[in-house]
């Protein structure tokens, strides 16, 4: 009886162990992903400033804005995989 006893409060303390550790690795990816999407909503709005500060210049064709505001968004995206994994 005492033996089963310790077998059961060992299980136990193996699972709880194993939620608690779930749950932690849960909460930081969690964390990784919220940041990644903050980056890339900051890099849409820096990408909508770019392209309408390149036409107000009025330096720049059109097609031109557009490839300096896709390649923008391009290195936000890049940013946010980088914190993400």
């Amino acid at each position: 009886m005492l033996e089963r006893n310790r077998r059961l409060i060992g299980l136990i303390a193996v699972l709880l162990a194993a939620i608690f550790s779930e749950t932690s690795w849960a909460t930081e990816q969690a964390q990784q992903r919220r940041a990644g999407r903050d980056v890339r909503q900051d890099t849409r709005q820096g990408a909508r400033d770019t392209k309408q500060g390149c036409r107000a210049d009025n330096q720049k064709n059109n097609s031109q804005c557009r490839h300096e505001k896709r390649q923008t968004k391009q290195n936000g995206r890049e940013t946010a995989r980088d914190i993400k994994y």
